[in-house]
């Protein structure tokens, strides 16, 4: 039956499914459907990209694949906009430095 929004007021609920994948090592919850930048930040990393040059860190920006911003190495795939990219259990998220291509470092 369906409820009411006065009824939806005090709903709580259940227990999330969550589960984990790694960034730089470190164990990272998500819940389905969260992508890998909207985990990151909840679990309060703000940065996981180096400019290519001066090395500046970075992060999501926009939020929707447009600027870039937010790239990182998934699953040893270098320039995965992570703001795009769903979570799944068990990848491996590592910081991108620069380009993310070691074979094109200059």
């Amino acid at each position: 039956m369906a409820r009411t929004p006065a009824e939806l007021v005090g709903a709580q609920p259940g227990p999330p499914y969550e589960f984990a994948f790694t960034f730089d090592g470190r164990t990272v919850t998500a819940r389905p459907g969260q992508s890998v930048a909207a985990a990151l930040w909840a679990a309060g990393i703000l940065a996981w990209r180096t400019t290519r040059v001066g090395g500046r860190p970075r992060g999501a920006f926009c939020g929707i694949g447009q600027c870039h911003d937010c790239l990182a190495t998934v699953n040893d795939r270098p320039n995965r906009r992570t703001c795009l990219t769903p979570a799944r259990p068990g990848d491996v998220v590592t910081t991108q430095e620069g380009h993310g291509h070691d074979r094109h470092a200059v």
